[in-house]
């Protein structure tokens, strides 16, 4: 492995179908007053909010609600949350529900203190807090994100036409996180399948880097076959504890930092992706399955052995007689397979892109130089075209 670097993960898990039984103890190292929030209402009617309010209840905590947290948090609701976390100087936020809930949570705990106006602050300027955090606390009911145990956080601004993720520190990550793989066994089927590749991008997006023989690159590929089998199962029956248990805890491995620890990291995918949600507000892994293949079909050339590597050790392809192309086509032709098997969208005309948009995505879409290829705006616009074609 190259390079230096340090690993911490503060957060605590608590994991299995008993999960919920851990709370009341967590709770007890916070304050009074709980800022519950939640999304538009699904965990009332599969019966998780009465639940987790049972236990605030039972626990003596007075319960400040903010419901309706979209799929892709906007700005105007982060004013809002931010609102009401401070003018009821809350102790915890207790995020119940998805990625997206959890992101806000996040994004809410380190504005509602500050000074100036957050967006602008961390968001734009990429600034660090300086000022109280809110302490964080989640209760998983989708997954995709692995935001129960990182400091990453997105927000769309829709007037200005961006969405953009802060990773945030140590402080801001989430204390404690609880992951009943019982409680994603109603999400629906589209949501299901779009949190499954944001798992597999994430994967993809610090695997797909760097020559060195990195212990890093073993885990993601474990990952990887784990996702692909798994989310077969899943697909046929939803309710399959152990696929959908397996699904959850890759999901947190695959974005908690660990398989970053020694590599650069890629992330064009996901810039490419956000961008089209900041047009679109369109469903995040459906963004990053709509630009995956046309990306990494064009940046393959240029990190050809480890691409050879992905299609061998993951997709199982067999060398003999083939070339190094000829083997990096097939493992990407097998990963094009599965996303069909799945369901996952593969033309951005599905997600509302337009031609007429595409010079402001690529604008929008920030270039990393992490991964094999620095991308032109040209090459965006190129690769966004490509799924629109597909």
């Amino acid at each position: 492995m190259l390079g230096n670097f340090s690993y911490s993960n503060p957060t605590k898990l608590y994991f299995g179908d008993d999960s919920l039984s851990f709370l009341a103890e967590e709770l007890k190292k916070y304050g009074n007053k709980i800022m519950l929030s939640y999304g538009g209402g699904s965990i009332k009617r599969n019966g998780i909010y009465d639940d987790v309010v049972k236990v605030l209840k039972d626990c003596g905590k007075e319960v400040f609600e903010d419901p309706g947290v979209m799929s892709n948090p906007t700005v105007d609701k982060l004013y809002e949350g931010c609102k009401i976390a401070r003018e009821n100087d809350v102790d915890l936020i207790l995020a119940v529900g998805g990625g997206s809930t959890i992101d806000y949570a996040k994004a809410v705990s380190v504005s509602a203190w500050c000074d100036s106006d957050p967006w602008d602050k961390y968001y734009l300027k990429m600034e660090e807090p300086d000022n109280r955090i809110i302490p964080v606390g989640s209760i998983l009911t989708m997954v995709g994100t692995g935001s129960e145990m990182n400091g990453g956080s997105v927000i769309t601004n829709h007037e200005q036409k961006l969405k953009i993720g802060h990773v945030f520190g140590e402080e801001v990550m989430p204390k404690f996180s609880i992951l009943n793989p019982k409680y994603t066994f109603t999400v629906p089927k589209y949501q299901m399948i779009a949190g499954i590749f944001d798992i597999m991008s994430h994967i993809m997006e610090q695997y797909f880097s760097g020559d060195d023989d990195n212990t890093s690159d073993y885990i993601s590929e474990a990952l990887m076959k784990s996702l692909i089998n798994s989310s077969r199962v899943a697909v046929k029956n939803p309710e399959d504890y152990e696929a959908r248990s397996n699904i959850m805890w890759t999901a947190t491995w695959a974005l908690n930092t660990l398989i970053a620890c020694g590599k650069a990291t890629d992330w064009e995918v996901h810039m490419i992706g956000q961008a089209i949600g900041a047009y679109t507000d369109a469903t995040h892994g459906m963004t990053l399955s709509a630009v995956s293949l046309p990306y990494y079909r064009m940046i393959a050339p240029y990190g050809l052995h480890k691409f050879k590597r992905f299609a061998t050790a993951v997709w199982d392809v067999c060398i003999e007689g083939k070339t190094d192309e000829e083997i990096v086509e097939e493992g990407l032709s097998a990963m094009e397979s599965w996303m069909k098997e799945l369901g996952l969208v593969l033309n951005a005309k599905e997600l509302g892109v337009t031609y007429d948009m595409l010079d402001g995505i690529a604008d929008a879409t920030f270039i990393f130089d992490g991964g094999y290829k620095v991308l032109t705006k040209d090459e965006i616009i190129s690769i966004i075209k490509q799924s629109m074609n597909y």
